[in-house]
């Protein structure tokens, strides 16, 4: 039974695994939208709606919370910058999946994942 087991294991370990959630989150805030599997943009969409209720206030302890949920500044910067402040009013749901025609290669479902 899997009860309360939530999550994706996306077929890598712990690490791997976080690493690419990270580096998805950069991609999106930096780049607004990207194309990715439809599992990956599922596990992303939680991770960075948490992320920008967080940025909702731009001070010190907000930026140091999260400096380590990204791996480059910039992307912390266009947080604190445009998406903190463009989604303070709103209750959630800032991101929307878009279901795309599965991969060429592989038939993987594919997916875009874009701030509303």
């Amino acid at each position: 039974m899997r009860h309360r087991k939530t999550g994706r294991k996306l077929g890598r370990e712990i690490g791997p695994r976080k690493a690419l959630i990270k580096n998805l989150a950069d991609s999106l805030v930096l780049y607004e939208k990207i194309t990715t599997t439809e599992a990956k943009a599922k596990e992303l969409r939680p991770y960075i709606e948490k992320l920008v209720t967080i940025a909702g206030d731009n001070n010190l302890t907000v930026r140091r919370r999260l400096i380590p949920k990204f791996t480059t500044q910039n992307a912390v910067k266009n947080m604190l910058e445009v998406y903190g402040p463009k989604y303070k009013e709103r209750k959630g749901g800032y991101t929307r999946i878009v279901k795309l025609e599965p991969r060429k290669g592989d038939g993987a479902k594919m997916a875009q994942i874009e701030f509303v």
